[in-house]
């Protein structure tokens, strides 16, 4: 009896993860757009038109960008020789990173389990397993939250840092060669150029695989991992879009991330019985890699707490992704099997409260009048976009906007006077914020107002009524197109 209970548990948990994963590569054709995929999509953009000097993404600049990637520069060769357009190319990324992240986990969970149910649990429990409360950000792998950063440089990058814990755990385990140590020094480096905060969460999870390999590393082995880290290092000094290294003199990210502290219990309350896991794994093993890598995820978000560097909290996820994992490895496990089942009884319930969360997710593969109500309560509408722009305007034309639609234009060739997001190597970025907020300022006069669209060389103009800036009946202006929510495109006439 207890054999055919185990064998159906292991069939639902098979098919609950398959179903997941069709409803994520149905998210995949429908690409929902929200958050930063216009930058991305920039990005793709510039490197279409220049591979060797793309240029800053946003704006009319010749400056470096941390998004210009290896996986990006990949993706930017692809819409080059292929002339796909840049969506198209982005549902590429998004179906090469969540290809990524299901092997990664599965490669990753089979060098801690032999039981053939753990990949599968291990793998809704990352999806399900967060908070009574929504919780979407890049590189927090959620299902709702992967549904809407599935094509970002953050999902690839994580989905290759399972694959290089998994084959660090490899190489230690089997004293591998000096070139295999090298290969992981690479892939080490890539994932840390495609993308840093994630970058971060596997440098952790590598440090963790190592502190807690059995047999501790002998000094051979720890020579050539020192190669490899070696080489990561140089490539990173080396790569030629941006600094790596600059990045760390980065400022106003603090209080963006500053959200990342609160509510914690609502965004992340699910993962507590994986912290119990964790404990327990830790009295059987003071060496364990997922509690070690649980130690320092859990430290490095205190200390941001604490100190107010706010954004060291993108760490999180190297404290989260060990107790999803550890709670699924428990289940699953050789211990007794009555406190097995009490464990799998406390996961089920939260995995269901978590599936019921994100069930607004829906929203992303079906008409939303399809969805039951208490459902559609549940599902935030993805940005319309601006491709209603494209008939007019051109790839490189000067577009004048407010921040919202500068995180959208540049998406589709054209650039803004003021970057939608942060940007740390324009130099004159300030200068650019001020100009936009100076020419939608009631109190500036006209003619300062003509002297900002000269200056930047502004083509066009995307406001929404009430947004203020020269009257819709000025001679400078020429109204061109309509757009949802009543937002209007003006051409700057001369």
């Amino acid at each position: 009896m207890r054999v055919a209970t185990n064998a159906v548990a292991r069939r639902i948990t098979w098919a609950a993860a398959l179903l997941l994963i069709v409803l994520l590569l149905l998210v995949v054709l429908r690409l929902p757009w929200a958050g930063d995929l216009g930058i991305h999509a920039a990005t793709v953009e510039r490197l279409r038109h220049d591979l060797v000097h793309p240029g800053n993404p946003l704006v009319d600049a010749d400056t470096p960008s941390p998004y210009y990637s290896p996986w990006m520069l990949l993706l930017g060769c692809l819409a080059k020789a292929t002339g796909l357009g840049t969506f198209v190319v982005l549902r590429v990324a998004a179906l090469a990173g969540l290809t990524l992240l299901v092997t990664g986990v599965w490669h990753f969970v089979r060098t801690l389990s032999a039981r053939r149910a753990a990949p599968p649990l291990a793998l809704l429990c990352l999806l399900l397993l967060w908070g009574p409360r929504l919780f979407t950000w890049s590189g927090f792998p959620g299902l709702n939250s992967l549904a809407l950063t599935i094509a970002y440089p953050s999902t690839f990058a994580l989905g290759l840092s399972f694959h290089l814990w998994a084959l660090l755990r490899k190489a230690l385990r089997d004293g591998a060669r000096g070139p295999a140590f090298l290969g992981l020094g690479l892939l080490w480096a890539a994932v840390l150029l495609s993308h840093q905060f994630t970058g971060v969460v596997a440098s952790f999870g590598v440090l963790a695989m190592v502190l807690g390999a059995r047999p501790l590393p002998t000094r051979a082995l720890l020579l050539r991992l020192a190669g490899g880290l070696a080489l990561g290092l140089a490539v990173l000094a080396a790569w030629p879009y941006y600094s790596f290294f600059g990045l760390f003199g980065a400022g106003d990210l603090e209080q963006i991330h500053r959200s990342l502290y609160r509510d914690l219990p609502a965004h992340f309350g699910l993962v507590l019985p994986g912290v119990v896991a964790l404990a327990l794994r830790l009295r059987r093993d003071r060496r364990d890699p997922l509690a070690l890598f649980f130690l320092l995820g859990a430290l490095m978000f205190a200390a941001g707490g604490l100190t107010g560097h706010y954004s060291w909290g993108r760490v999180l996820p190297a404290a989260l992704i060990p107790a999803q994992l550890a709670v699924a490895l428990e289940v699953v496990g050789a211990g007794r099997p009555a406190v097995r089942r009490a464990y799998a009884a406390v996961l089920g319930a939260a995995l269901l409260l978590g599936a019921w969360t994100q069930a607004g997710t829906l929203g992303y593969v079906v008409p939303r009048a399809a969805l039951p109500a208490r459902v559609e309560a549940k599902y935030r509408p993805p940005w319309p976009g601006y491709h209603w722009l494209t008939g007019q305007v051109k790839y490189g034309d000067i577009v004048l906007a407010k921040t919202f639609p500068a995180r959208q234009i540049p998406a589709y060739g054209p650039y803004t006077v003021a970057p939608g997001y942060p940007d740390f190597f324009l130099p004159d970025q300030e200068a650019r914020l001020r100009a936009v907020r100076d020419y939608f300022a009631a109190s500036t006069p006209r003619a300062e107002r003509l002297d900002i669209l000269w200056r930047y060389g502004v083509r066009w103009i995307v406001q929404y009524p009430g947004d203020g800036g020269l009257g819709p009946d000025d001679p400078a202006l020429r109204r061109a197109a309509t757009g949802p929510r009543g937002q209007v495109l003006y051409e700057v006439n001369g």
